[in-house]
């Protein structure tokens, strides 16, 4: 399968960014695309919402579903699912979008921005994952992606001090372990895809440090590795931690110069918990 013509996604958040990218590149093809996202109004520092995103999707040639809602909202994931299955005739994937980010050092950062990170990076990707599984198991090829990062426990991994963000994100990479073990009967796919490099988003702008915009990739470098992923056989591939430029290679794909906005791939910033690829 080389298309996702006629394949359901629902995401969590893509009202930007990496999120917006994937759901861009599947309506290409023809997707259906049900967005749960909370941003129903502009903001000033993050442009876009899930209307924005979802105009983006119809322009790309696929049918857009906007949702307003939280991921932490056991109801409202509950209803964006069946809403979605509903217009679209099912569901085939789910994307785990959402994420929160807060680099504080363990000493001081509030409990509450701990709390938050958990809640939508953990438990927001098991949640909407959760309430999908019965739909998916009616799908011809049903896969699970989940934007989060290879499990690296080595010391130098946090050194950084950034010990709260780690344990959410690599939550959210449990969340694919043990659902690509227990969803392996039901040939349900579960896989987490992470950058090799920084990508240019509203997060690493506002939050990591606008100066990396320069020094990173393009949306949509994530947005074509989430294609691959997507369109191989959900039983032939589950539980990886794949990385965007790997799995662009696997394909056939390796001069990634037009998702680069600095002139030397040397210059660019490797992301958290990745390393150089090989021969870099």
């Amino acid at each position: 399968m080389t298309t996702l013509a006629g394949k359901t996604l629902i995401m969590s958040g893509g009202s930007r960014g990496i999120g917006e990218a994937i759901a861009v590149r599947a309506a290409r093809d023809g997707a259906n695309v049900a967005l749960l996202a909370k941003t129903a109004e502009p903001h000033p520092k993050l442009p876009g919402t899930v209307y924005t995103a979802a105009k983006a999707v119809e322009n790309a040639g696929g049918n857009a579903l906007p949702i307003v809602g939280d991921v932490r909202d056991d109801e409202a994931v509950a209803a964006a699912v069946q809403r979605a299955a509903e217009q679209f005739g099912g569901l085939d994937i789910v994307v785990n979008n959402a994420s929160a980010i807060d680099l504080t050092g363990s000493e001081h950062i509030p409990m509450k921005r701990y709390d938050l990170m958990q809640d939508i990076n953990a438990r927001g990707s098991f949640l909407l994952s959760r309430t999908a599984i019965p739909h998916l198991r009616g799908a011809a090829n049903p896969h699970i992606l989940t934007l989060s990062p290879p499990i690296r426990l080595e010391p130098r991994w946090f050194e950084a001090g950034h010990l709260a963000y780690s344990i959410a994100k690599y939550s959210m990479s449990l969340v694919t372990v043990g659902l690509a073990a227990e969803l392996r009967g039901d040939g349900i796919a579960a896989n987490s895809l992470w950058p090799r490099t920084t990508i240019d988003t509203a997060a690493i702008r506002n939050v990591v440090g606008a100066e990396l915009s320069s020094r990173s990739r393009t949306p949509e470098i994530m947005a074509d590795a989430a294609h691959a992923i997507l369109t191989r056989p959900s039983r032939e591939v589950s539980g990886n931690f794949f990385i965007d430029d790997e799995v662009l290679a696997s394909v056939g794909v390796t001069d990634l110069a037009k998702y680069r906005l600095c002139e030397r791939e040397e210059d660019l910033q490797l992301d958290f918990w990745v390393d150089p690829a090989d021969g870099a």
